[in-house]
């Protein structure tokens, strides 16, 4: 029976639909540093994995069974992707679920922020009645800069015009602009005319700090600023102190340099001390709606991958979609992209008289993935040969 592990408060969908096909199923509620991921990894064939444990070299190496790994959130930088593909270990993740719900957050911030509602709120809370239109206003006719313009950033986009927002926004690729959202080509442009700015880049180590002192200093004068994206990537301490000496007239954060393991862990953070700063803990994608999308959909691939071979949308791997065996059992076959590693596979399988019922290849940078179905189950012999062609990085029979 193949085992999988979940951890960080999975949805328990995700857990009772790989039950109900048979698997055990282990869950946790808090995440694991890496000595405990190590202890907690034997006989596990499948794990699962929100954004605080992070699955490194030295946990892969331990375990070199595992099968596959499902990142139930957006972001996979939490995961040594090309190490683990290199040993033959596919990383699923979720690009779309949680997408709304992290738009919707971003949209209610800019309300928030543009109407003071954080300031409001510490003067009630303090016993002081401030009812002032000072530096309160309409989001309408504001101008909205994204940094980086995906699947989040093109939806904030849309949302935001549907406000009265004027959108721009910068990507280091070509994107096409949604409604009336204008790109400009040059990041400095974008931070000196917005109004309001939301960060929405990736997980690469290359973006930490990308928004750093100097491109605060860019920003006008008053101007909000909101990550929901990761925390690393923006200077923590230049943002304090542009908030602290008014230079910006207002934060929302949702994601920081360093977050606690578990629910209920202790927290501090600088930016409590200002008035006009919204702060949640990593709650972006936190909706029910999208923890339950988020289960179901990266469960859903985690079997495909361990029933059927298939690496459909997988981060890491040469992509596949095929689920209907076509033959009696079927072989995967990762390899490194070599010349005639398909040639010796259907070599061996002819010598033994088997015959291929369909065949499937991938190929991507220094991978292939090769799916055969074949008509008989190889001898003991065929399959070891199969392991030793020059190459191999992981063979599966599945009956």
């Amino acid at each position: 029976m193949p085992k999988a592990l979940l951890l960080e408060n999975i949805h328990p969908l995700a857990a009772q639909y790989l039950r109900d096909r048979g698997f055990e199923v282990v869950t946790t509620t808090g995440a694991m540093d890496e000595d405990e991921l190590i202890q907690a990894l034997d006989d596990v064939d499948l794990l699962g994995v929100r954004s605080k444990t992070n699955v490194t070299r030295r946990v892969i190496d331990a375990h070199p069974q595992l099968s596959a790994i499902g990142c139930f959130s957006i972001g996979t930088n939490q995961v040594d992707l090309d190490y683990a593909a290199s040993k033959g270990i596919a990383v699923f993740n979720a690009p779309y679920s949680n997408t709304r719900s992290v738009v919707e957050l971003v949209i209610s911030d800019i309300i928030a922020l543009e109407r003071r509602v954080p300031a409001h709120t510490k003067a009630i809370r303090e016993g002081v009645w401030s009812k002032t239109a000072k530096q309160s206003h309409e989001v309408r006719g504001k101008t909205l800069g994204i940094i980086g313009y995906g699947n989040i950033g093109t939806q904030v986009s849309v949302l935001a015009e549907a406000l009265g927002m004027r959108v721009i926004y910068f990507d280091i690729e070509e994107k096409l602009a949604m409604g009336n959202a204008r790109r400009v080509f040059d990041i400095e442009d974008l931070l000196h005319e917005a109004d309001v700015i939301t960060v929405h880049v990736d997980g690469r180590k290359s973006n930490t700090n990308f928004i750093d002192a100097e491109k605060f200093a860019q920003m006008k004068q008053g101007a909000l600023f909101i990550n929901l994206s990761r925390g690393f990537v923006v200077d923590a301490d230049a943002l304090y102190e542009n908030l602290k000496s008014g230079h910006l007239g207002g934060a929302a954060v949702d994601v920081y340099p360093t977050e606690p393991k578990k629910v209920g862990d202790p927290f501090h953070t600088k930016l409590a001390e200002i008035d006009n700063v919204v702060l949640t803990p990593h709650i972006g994608g936190s909706t029910l709606e999208a923890q339950e999308s988020i289960g179901r959909y990266v469960s859903h691939k985690l079997f495909d991958y361990w029933v059927h071979g298939e690496t459909s949308l997988s981060v890491n791997m040469p992509t596949l979609t095929i689920k209907e065996n076509k033959g009696v059992v079927r072989i995967t076959h990762l390899h490194e992209n070599l010349p005639g590693v398909l040639a010796k596979l259907n070599n061996i399988l002819s010598e033994e008289n088997i015959n291929v019922a369909a065949q499937y290849l991938a190929t991507e940078g220094e991978l292939g993935y090769v799916v055969t179905d074949v008509s008989t189950h190889p001898s003991e012999k065929a399959i070891e040969e199969i392991k030793n062609i020059k190459g191999t990085v992981r063979v599966h029979i599945l009956d």
